[in-house]
């Protein structure tokens, strides 16, 4: 079986994309070759380590990635998880079938407090995946 490829592209890749590859590798790993990456690659944020631990999820050994890395291979699906209105430069990427987007919140920008924000966000990608899998896996 063909595992379907599915890119996580954001700002930083420090984040949202980050335990978006967390969680569809734990829900679905076996279905799916899952990379993240971003325009401007940042620092792995501790927020998202700590908030995906918490439900028993390590991406502690994950590194953030430069989009650019992937330039030149196929993905089945891009997802984008850019908040459109605060994020207008989100990366684009030309090498995949379907695209999607979910509008989240960057936890780095938010007024409610980075952890809370964070542990906000991760559950709004755990909806997401959840969904993605039940539609696509």
């Amino acid at each position: 079986m063909i595992k379907q490829k599915v890119l996580f592209l954001c700002t930083g890749n420090s984040s949202r994309t980050q335990m978006a590859e967390g969680f569809l590798r734990k829900m679905a790993g076996d279905q799916f070759e899952v990379v993240s990456a971003g325009g401007s690659p940042e620092e792995l944020s501790p927020a998202a380590v700590e908030a995906m631990r918490e439900i028993g999820i390590d991406i502690s050994h994950q590194k953030t990635k430069d989009v650019v890395e992937y330039l030149g291979q196929r993905f089945t699906y891009l997802i984008q998880l850019c908040e459109r209105r605060k994020e207008p430069h989100c990366p684009i990427f030309p090498g995949a079938i379907y695209r999607v987007h979910w509008d989240l919140e960057d936890p780095e920008h938010s007024d409610l407090g980075l952890y809370a924000a964070t542990r906000r966000t991760r559950d709004q990608i755990r909806r997401h995946i959840e969904d993605f899998v039940k539609k696509h896996g």
